[in-house]
């Protein structure tokens, strides 16, 4: 998530799914609204930037997601839609609103295939979905992937109390995007009947509202969330340093008091106004990321505590972390590294002295802060979540464990002599072709373990290792792929006897 880590629809996108053939052309595919032509590839078929909502600009600020203008000319889909608004902070800077677009990567081969929605990473602030090529899933795992943006930061989750039932915009439009896949999979070989939603990080924690949120029952039938929870929070500099504590979830009290707040920020007093203003004024403002408000339509209850009670859309589910979540943290963090005032800061002077003698400096004070974020914000909370999903639905925990993972994009990021690990979003490369990831030949072997896992999961709801049951999760690294436990590796014990 650093640097570059980088609905409601009207009536009549409600409709029925359909099933519309191939055209003969290769390459054109007729979609609900209109003709598109794609890329066609020995191994693969990939169409991009096709608009699955109405642009969310103008009067359209803020409000649900609408349908498309239909068209009748084949529309270019051989390069990805604009990049949503966002802040500059993890390195894809973007004044433009108009980004509600998709794309589709298939096998050469159609059929009716598993189809896999993934929601990118990057907090609800930052990244698109276009960063991120699945064609090693599509192609070893034959299966089709969609790939979404969304209204991220101010433009999807802005908590007005002049917007009713207004903060959670952003998951509205991941829903409107699931719709068109139930209406659109048929056409590009996909089984809208088989759709498994997966993200990682910031898409971990949509995932998780997809999972608990009563509009997107039935839009999916498997789930996926790589390191982000329902149960994560964090104290101060505890995702990203300088910023503070939060949670994937923020009520609509407390959402509607900072948009006021930001609102006057800004020189507005009502909504006619915040619409008036060029995006620039709200991307000039980063906060880090940005969570969902619950206590709309959309997330009637905290996610924490719809697993607690049951009521959410069960389904089966892979959820998971990997083992140096913390590591990107600390990496970030200036000398001189004062590791007593980061644990003061995040998680209170009381229990800073009890994770200090049980997390000592040692050698390294940033290592060592590195695990307490790993433990304390990531994977607890993330097994927190196996346990409640468990008692009603199948439930499959895993932690991605290559500390000898790529740096690539973040190599800048780490200071001389610390140990990177299996961090934070380091398994992404293990999925996607992202560029400067470049995996060994062993490295590539795991992915493809993970790769077939996934897939597999996705075509049948079992990925090939046993529920998850008192901690028990499934390891990938180039020494094991195989069972380890989870709670005793993070140290889950002390970190729910100190609360």
């Amino acid at each position: 998530m650093l640097k570059r880590l980088s609905l409601l629809i009207a009536a009549t996108l409600l409709a029925t799914p359909i099933a519309v053939a191939q055209a003969s052309e290769p390459g054109l595919v007729r979609t609900d609204a209109g003709p598109v032509s794609g890329t066609v590839l020995a191994d693969r078929q990939v169409y991009q930037g096709i608009p699955y909502a109405a642009p969310p600009v103008g009067e359209l600020r803020w409000r649900s997601p609408q349908p498309v203008t239909p068209w009748t000319t084949p529309r270019d889909a051989t390069k990805p839609g604009p990049v949503c608004a966002q802040a500059p902070g993890a390195g894809s800077p973007s004044s433009t609103e108009d980004c509600l677009y998709l794309n589709v990567t298939t096998p050469a081969t159609h059929g009716r295939k598993p189809v896999m929605v993934y929601l990118h990473g990057g907090g609800n602030s930052y990244l698109s979905g276009d960063g991120f090529d699945p064609r090693r899933l599509v192609v070893q795992g034959d299966v089709v992937v969609v790939t979404i943006n969304f209204r991220l930061g101010f433009f999807g989750f802005f908590g007005h109390p002049d917007l009713p039932d207004s903060g959670a915009y952003g998951i509205e439009d991941q829903q409107a995007a699931l719709k068109w896949v139930q209406r659109n999979a048929s056409a590009f070989g996909g089984d809208p009947h088989n759709v498994t939603v997966f993200g990682e990080s910031g898409g971990a924690f949509d995932v998780c509202a997809h999972v608990t949120s009563p509009r997107s029952r039935g839009l999916f039938q498997k789930a996926i969330a790589q390191s982000g929870g329902c149960s994560t929070t964090w104290g101060a500099n505890g995702v990203i340093h300088t910023k503070p504590a939060g949670s994937p979830w923020i009520t609509k009290d407390a959402a509607a008091a900072d948009a006021v707040a930001i609102s006057a920020q800004l020189g507005c007093s009502d909504i006619a106004c915040l619409r008036s203003l060029p995006p620039t004024a709200f991307t000039a403002i980063d906060r880090g990321a940005t969570p969902v408000v619950t206590g709309t339509g959309v997330l009637p209850v905290n996610p924490v505590d719809a697993l607690k009670s049951g009521r959410f859309n069960r389904v089966p589910v892979i959820w998971g972390n990997t083992r140096d979540e913390g590591r990107l943290t600390s990496a970030t963090v200036p000398e001189p590294f004062d590791y007593n005032g980061l644990l003061e800061q995040g998680f209170g002077a009381e229990k800073a002295a009890k994770i200090v003698a049980e997390y000592p400096a040692g050698e390294s004070a940033r290592v060592a802060y590195g695990a307490v974020l790993t433990d304390g914000v990531w994977a607890c909370n993330q097994l927190t979540d196996d346990r409640l999903l468990s008692r009603y639905t199948p439930t499959y925990g895993y932690e991605f464990a290559d500390r000898t993972a790529p740096l690539g994009w973040f190599k800048d990021l780490f200071p001389a002599g610390f140990p990177a690990g299996a961090a934070h979003s380091f398994e992404l490369a293990y999925f996607f072709d992202i560029p400067t990831f470049d995996l060994t030949p062993a490295q590539q072997q795991l992915a493809s373990t993970m790769i077939r896992d996934w897939t597999t999961f996705a075509r049948t709801g079992k990925p090939g290792w046993a529920r998850y049951a008192s901690g028990d999760v499934q390891e990938y690294s180039l020494g094991h792929v195989g069972h380890i436990n989870g709670l005793t590796r993070h140290n889950c014990g002390f970190w729910n006897s100190i609360g």
